[in-house]
């Protein structure tokens, strides 16, 4: 009928389902040395310390690489880059399958390598993940956008920790690493004929277009290039790292990282050596707390835009959610005073919950990023983020073997979360979108 205005079509909702997919295998990716940990570990005869130096390997080049992956986001655009990263850490995957035929010296030297270049590899995707949200999504909508693609991190071990308990307890923990880089190797296939930017995309119209445009998507993002590091760049990381507000935000999700990176390389060995149970009861247990993190970011991203609508200031808004959850999270210190499987899964479920809920720092990284920089922005925050899958899991390892126990690793953690809330309630102030001066 003439003039009748076309309703939006809703093609971001497909962009995120793709990044929630992406962000899943990621983290399967990830977590495969921790599932085929004890396996190895008895193969190739490692301690606990060195296993800690292996599990870090990752997160050495992840760090290492954050600012030059957020720098090519911004030059590039997300959809080249992303799909590249994609199927590079993909191969690395894959070729950690060989290692079983080495000798044990050859085998440790090339799982570090290979994992090092899956950090490396893996560098551009959370920056990117924050940069196509802060494209394709309203600043109402953001909260729950970032806490869907943040929460496959626990779908992940959700969907493929059971599996790959299962392969290594039926085939061999070599085939993890088989399976995972076949399944990355074809998604970046598909990233390459769905990813598009807001203004470039050939499905969305132009009621969707206006609808993000008007309640603040940056959706011309890609079509600005960022200058090259060695003029604008330096001097625009020095803008980032003098704001108090941003410091805040990077201390608070090194912290976060902490459980994170527990959960991802630590936890199935607890489960192991510290519970008793087998690897197989021990990939499908630590899928009740995965579950409970999934449901729990969700609810984070749900109540934050919710608190939004009801006219509550984006500062309370993120910072509710993220203070309430990080104070639910530390009850995992709780399991080192009990003795019971069933208490320990228990407890392990709410903490994780607290800790989806209360992780919102992408959704802050929308809110915050200088327009001109989004991809650098985001590198810088997960730089700082990442560190702490360098630290954390050889300062669990150091603490396992000096200590012969887990109790101390969980209070680690557990202290942690509690520097994250300190940090949004002290150094935090109003969070809101920074202005860059000319560098």
């Amino acid at each position: 009928m003439a003039g009748e205005v076309a309703k939006p079509t809703h093609v971001r909702y497909l962009i995120l389902f793709l990044l929630f997919v992406v962000t899943t295998v990621n983290y399967a990716d990830r977590a495969t040395l921790s599932i085929a940990g004890s396996a190895m570990k008895t193969e190739l005869s490692l301690d606990p310390v060195m296993m800690g130096y292996i599990f870090s390997a990752f997160s050495w080049a992840y760090v290492l690489a954050q600012l030059p992956g957020g720098w090519l986001l911004d030059r590039f655009g997300s959809k080249k880059i992303y799909m590249w990263s994609i199927a590079l850490w993909s191969v690395f995957t894959f070729l950690q399958a060989g290692v079983t035929w080495m000798s044990t010296a050859a085998a440790v030297a090339s799982l570090f390598l290979l994992r090092f270049m899956v950090g490396l590899a893996e560098a551009p995707s959370f920056p990117a993940n924050g940069r196509i949200v802060a494209a394709w999504f309203p600043t109402k909508e953001r909260g729950t956008a970032s806490a869907i693609f943040n929460s496959a991190q626990y779908f992940a071990a959700v969907l493929f920790t059971p599996l790959m308990a299962w392969i290594v307890h039926t085939y061999s923990w070599h085939h993890v690493f088989t399976v995972m880089g076949v399944v990355g190797i074809a998604l970046a296939l598909i990233w390459g004929r769905i990813i598009y930017s807001p203004k470039d995309h050939p499905r969305i119209n132009q009621a969707e277009l206006a609808h993000i445009e008007s309640g603040g998507g940056l959706v011309d993002m890609d079509n600005r290039k960022v200058a090259a590091p060695s003029t604008k760049g330096r001097g625009y990381i020095r803008q980032l790292l003098s704001n108090r507000m941003l410091l805040g935000v990077y201390i608070g999700q090194y912290c976060i990282n902490v459980i994170t990176y527990f959960f991802l390389t630590w936890f199935p060995v607890y489960l192991v050596q510290e519970r008793g149970m087998s690897i197989l009861k021990a990939g499908f247990v630590a899928s009740i707390p995965a579950v409970c993190g999934f449901i729990g970011g969700v609810v984070g991203g749900l109540i934050s835009d919710r608190l939004i609508k009801r006219g509550l200031s984006v500062t309370w808004a993120r910072k509710i959610p993220i203070v309430g959850g990080m104070l639910l999270s530390m009850t995992m210190i709780l399991c080192n005073y009990v003795e019971a499987q069933w208490m320990v899964v228990g407890i392990m479920a709410l903490a994780f919950f607290g800790k989806g809920v209360g992780a919102l720092g992408w959704a802050v990284v929308a809110d915050t990023a200088p327009k001109q920089i989004v991809g650098l922005s985001g590198g810088l925050f997960n730089m700082f983020g990442n560190v702490a899958g360098i630290t954390t899991p050889i300062v669990i390892g150091y603490i396992v073997k000096e200590t012969g126990s887990f109790s101390g690793a969980l209070v680690f953690v557990g202290i942690n979360a509690l520097v994250t809330v300190i940090s949004y309630l002290v150094i935090v102030k109003e969070i809101k979108r920074v202005e860059l001066k000319d560098a």
